[in-house]
């Protein structure tokens, strides 16, 4: 079996891509969900269109990065954009602070194992 290099797009083209920007902030992690607020228009970057298409219903950083075959990097810089001019809304996971207490946790496999 043979194994695919992770950056599969030419150096040059993502550069081109991304209009040089090698970074942007950490606020879309990889489960973020995206939401597309209009539909594409025309004279708008190839990428963008193809996020928007994809995005009519809910779909991840992740999902998005595969199927355009993209590294995260880039593909968070081109959400970054639409971001920016509100054609694309993000929805974060939810952060649950309560999680169970760990003694509890041991109490129920404790339990499990002795049925």
């Amino acid at each position: 079996m043979t194994r695919k290099p992770v950056d599969t797009g030419a150096p040059d083209r993502l550069y081109t891509v991304t209009n040089g920007r090698s970074s942007v902030d950490d606020t879309l992690d990889l489960v973020t969900l995206i939401v597309a607020e209009c539909q594409p228009t025309t004279g708008m970057q190839s990428e963008h269109s193809r996020i928007l298409t994809l995005c009519r219903h809910p779909t991840s950083v992740v999902e998005i990065s595969a199927e355009l075959e993209l590294p995260i990097t880039v593909v968070r810089i081109l959400l970054a954009d639409l971001l920016d001019t509100g054609r694309i809304t993000a929805r974060h996971p939810p952060v649950n602070p309560s999680l169970p207490d760990p003694a509890l946790l041991k109490e129920v496999l404790h339990g499990l194992r002795n049925l």
